[in-house]
């Protein structure tokens, strides 16, 4: 699992209204609609981030 990193966001109030709204309709927190709709939006304009390749094991 990827590393997280803690980051402070400052949003409009009626945004983050509506992106609560949109996490709780397909059962995800409201950080995990934001991280969603980041990785989203990345993939749509091909920025995501590259896969780390994991060491072999023994």
């Amino acid at each position: 699992m990827a590393k997280k990193k803690a980051f402070a966001l400052r949003i409009n109030e009626d945004m983050l209204k509506a992106i609560e709204k949109w996490a709780a309709d397909e059962f995800r927190s409201t950080n995990g609609q934001i991280e969603w709709m980041l990785m989203q939006y990345l993939k749509d304009h091909n920025r995501q981030p590259k896969k780390k390749e994991k060491p072999e094991e023994k």
